[in-house]
């Protein structure tokens, strides 16, 4: 199986990242995955703290879903990508993000650090998207007690 060259990969991970920075709709944002059965997303975390979190999503209607329960527990502003690493050898992108993220239905906001780790298909489509965040200000925000801790 051939390897993508570095340019293309982090070319195809700033372009996938750009599409959440910019807040594309949905489908834009699933046009950069893989229609293989093996796509998955799967963000850390333990699965009690929040409905998306320590599950594996599979296949592009899995990926919908995922995006769909996101979008239906958080909103997010200022979302900025950096500090990309590309193994080429792989067909593997990792990069930081930050973003000020707000639970919907308390309205309890955070600024977060984030992590993604994709993995690529031949055709530079998303095969494997992971994210490491902070779920534990994630359930703070959902039971509405962030502010609080936060002294707010």
């Amino acid at each position: 199986m051939p390897h993508h060259k570095r340019a293309d990969l982090l070319a195809a991970a700033t372009a996938f990242c750009e599409s959440f920075a910019q807040k594309k709709p949905p489908d834009e944002i699933l046009s950069h995955f893989s229609a293989s059965a093996d796509t998955a997303a799967y963000e850390h975390g333990l699965k009690e703290l929040a409905p998306f979190l320590g599950r594996e999503f599979r296949g592009r209607d899995g990926v919908r879903e995922y995006f769909g329960i996101i979008s239906s527990c958080l909103r997010y502003d200022a979302m900025r990508f950096a500090d990309y690493v590309v193994d080429a050898a792989e067909n593997r992108v990792a990069v930081r993000g930050t973003a000020r993220f707000t639970w919907n239905s308390t309205g309890e906001s955070w600024d977060e650090v984030f992590a993604y780790a994709l993995r690529f298909d031949d055709e530079r489509k998303v095969i494997k998207y992971e994210v490491w965040a902070d779920s534990g200000a994630a359930y703070l925000a959902r039971k509405g007690q962030l502010g609080e801790l936060k002294g707010e």
